[in-house]
């Protein structure tokens, strides 16, 4: 392994722990020493990583630091194009631009090399069989999960039945013929699932969820047996 490739796993491993892990812990991961993990600190805190710590007290990764792109592999470059160009096929007008102009500031650092292979990917994404979805109706959910807004919605269900509800949006399934919004359903006092294409009107409310997004979704993924992504 080259140092740079090394460096790179030491921000990947930092990024893993939301707490404080020791400098002997991660040089065990990397095979090094701890005399070459605490210069592979250094250099790293100089490159800009906000890494905290001492030797015996652990080291944290605060967040926000961004290795350059070029140190992508190919495999790397090859996932964030099908990735992005997945984005642009299956989702909202908001998401395909978000993703294009992300793919294109990933570019314009790229070495050159890198650069044509990600303008010239074989990696294509198929016909989708999904129904559409008012552009705004999936804006105005990531919004109201992101800010923990309350949604007021009119759905209407399998059966042909309607039903006005207050939810709280906790996450948005992507699959091959729908989308399915995961929500508290005040209505119903517990969690539900609602066909994105059944939504009929949809109102951001400026209330906050009682509970945070976070606890909930946790909450969800137990009683459903899913495990985290």
């Amino acid at each position: 392994m080259s140092r740079a490739q090394r460096l790179l796993e030491l921000i990947q491993l930092l990024r893993q722990h939301r707490y404080p892990v020791s400098g002997k812990a991660l040089a065990e991961k990397l095979g090094i020493s701890l005399r070459s993990l605490y210069r592979d600190i250094a250099t790293l805190q100089s490159q800009g990583a906000d890494i905290k710590g001492d030797p015996g007290l652990g080291y944290v990764l605060r967040p926000g630091f961004m290795l350059p792109p070029l140190m992508f592999s190919e495999e790397e470059i090859e996932a964030l194009v099908l990735g992005s160009r997945w984005v642009a096929r299956r989702t909202d007008s908001k998401l395909k631009l978000a993703a294009t102009k992300a793919l294109s500031k990933i570019s314009a650092v790229l070495p050159s090399d890198l650069r044509h292979q990600l303008d010239s990917s074989g990696l294509l994404i198929g016909p989708t069989k999904t129904t559409p979805i008012n552009d705004d109706y999936e804006a105005l959910i990531r919004d109201a999960m992101r800010n923990e807004y309350k949604l007021q919605m009119s759905y209407t269900d399998m059966k042909e039945e309607k039903s006005q509800r207050i939810i709280w949006p906790l996450a948005l399934g992507f699959f091959e013929e729908t989308r399915v919004l995961v929500a508290w359903c005040e209505l119903r006092q517990d969690f539900r699932h609602f066909r994105t294409d059944r939504i009929t009107q949809l109102t951001l409310l400026k209330n906050h969820f009682n509970k945070r997004r976070q606890v909930l979704l946790k909450q969800w993924r137990e009683i459903n047996n899913i495990p985290e992504q």
